[in-house]
Order: structure tokens, then C-alpha cells, then sequence
């Protein structure tokens, strides 16, 4: 069963996505698509997977969401990411694959289908959550979860303390998502399908803060890995044995 990991090598801190899901299931193979950063490659790699996974990186291009005003409150931008990552979140919503989108993975799925994202919060929201790692240290901050979420369903929890390392974040979300967690300030920090019926859209969620480098038993983390991967499963079973 191959996971795909849109960027999974390069440093530790990219090397850590795959260890946090073999730590679960040590028999999945992790596909790394930015081995082969081609996106007409790329996507013909993710359809021999049954999940993907977006992970963490750089500063999303304000031109991808109308707004290329915002480009001096960037850090630098990986076009290269930005075209391969929003290509692989369309076409695996597309495929109806099972998609877990972290940190800068999660602003790519809003872009990626209409919504916006705040440049910098420090200059549009404040300071009174720290939400950008400090002294090279994650951040830690408080998170309200939705009582109707589907991540209060894998979690069992209505809050909970999370580890931050972003100066980025939601603004307006994208109309095929909802709300599943909030920092005190208002951020948006996790978000999910709007459709949770039964036989609604698939597995997709979009989290702010880097379950895969979060201590294992926080509810926060390991539940996110193993019901993705419950999902990868049931899409294996369903369309790639």
C-alpha cells in the first residue's frame, strides 16, 4: 500500500511524515513525489497510491489566490511547490483519495480550491497567540475543536494543546470546507469536508500545527495518523488492489 508525501526528504523535519506513519503501519511505502518534482510525473505516481499527504514548507505564492499584493509579507516562495502541490490536491479530491494536508500542506488544499490565506499574522492578526516557532522552537497553543467535527470523532476531545510553527494561516476558507478547530485568537487551525454525511466527501483534513512531530499520545496527533490511514486502507481495498 504507497503513500504519497508531496515532499518527504531534504531534512529531518521532511523525513519526519514518513516516520510518523511507518511508526503505525511499518508495512505502507511512502512515495515522495518531490524526487520527481515533474507534475505530469508526479500525478501519474499518485495514482498508483491510495493517499496523500501535504506536508509543511514554505510561504504559498499570494498571486495563486488573487492577491499578489501580499507577496512582501512572504518569506520566499518554491514555485516549483506551489504548481506540484496544488496540482496533486486537485486531482487527488478528484480521485476521491484520502488527503491529509499539514501546516503549509492544509493553506495549499484552501488555495487550491478557492480560498484565501492571511500573509503574515503577526501584521493582520496580532501577537496575542504565537503561532511561528521561537528560538527554533515549535511553538505551544490552545485549540477549540468543533463539537460536530469529524476530528472531534478521531480525537475524543473538545480541546487540546498543540505545536506551532507558521506566520501563515486561513483567511477566507474555501466553500467545500468547514471549520473543525480554532486558536483563541480566532485562527483557523484545522478544517474538514463541509459534506460529513455518510456517503458525503472523502477523507480530507487540513491541520495548522505538525501532529508529526507532537508527542504520540497527545489526542492531537496519533489519532490523525491512524484514522488517515484507516481510510488509506478502505481506498486501497476499493480501487488500487
Amino acid at each position: 500500500m504507497k503513500i504519497a508525501i508531496s515532499k518527504a526528504s531534504g531534512s529531518p523535519s521532511y523525513e519526519n511524515y514518513g516516520r510518523w506513519l511507518t511508526s503505525i503501519d511499518p508495512d505502507i511505502e511512502i512515495v515522495d513525489l518531490m524526487t520527481t518534482p515533474d507534475p505530469e510525473i508526479a500525478l501519474q505516481r499518485l495514482s498508483e497510491c491510495s493517499g496523500l499527504l501535504i506536508s509543511g514548507g514554505p510561504d504559498v505564492d499570494p498571486e495563486h489566490y488573487g492577491q499578489p499584493e501580499k507577496r512582501e509579507l512572504c518569506g520566499p516562495i518554491d514555485a516549483v511547490r506551489d504548481t506540484l502541490e496544488l496540482a496533486l490536491a486537485r486531482e487527488g479530491v478528484r480521485r476521491n483519495m484520502p488527503i491529509l494536508g499539514i501546516c503549509r500542506g492544509a493553506q495549499v488544499l484552501n488555495v487550491a480550491f478557492g480560498g484565501t490565506l492571511v500573509a503574515d499574522i503577526p501584521t493582520a492578526i496580532g501577537r496575542d497567540v504565537e503561532h511561528g516557532r521561537v528560538n527554533d522552537t515549535d511553538a505551544r497553543h490552545h485549540v477549540d475543536i468543533e463539537p460536530g467535527s469529524l476530528i472531534k470523532r478521531y480525537a475524543r476531545v473538545l480541546d487540546g494543546e498543540i505545536n506551532s510553527a507558521h506566520h501563515q494561516a486561513v483567511e477566507h476558507l474555501a466553500s467545500a470546507f468547514a471549520v473543525a478547530a480554532v486558536a483563541p485568537d480566532g485562527t483557523i487551525e484545522a478544517f474538514e469536508p463541509a459534506d460529513t454525511t455518510v456517503g458525503g466527501r472523502p477523507f480530507i483534513l487540513g491541520v495548522q500545527w505538525h501532529p508529526e512531530r507532537m508527542e504520540a499520545d497527545n489526542p492531537l496527533s496519533t489519532p490523525i495518523a491512524e484514522h488517515f490511514l484507516h481510510e488509506v486502507a478502505a481506498y486501497h481495498f476499493l480501487f488500487q488492489r
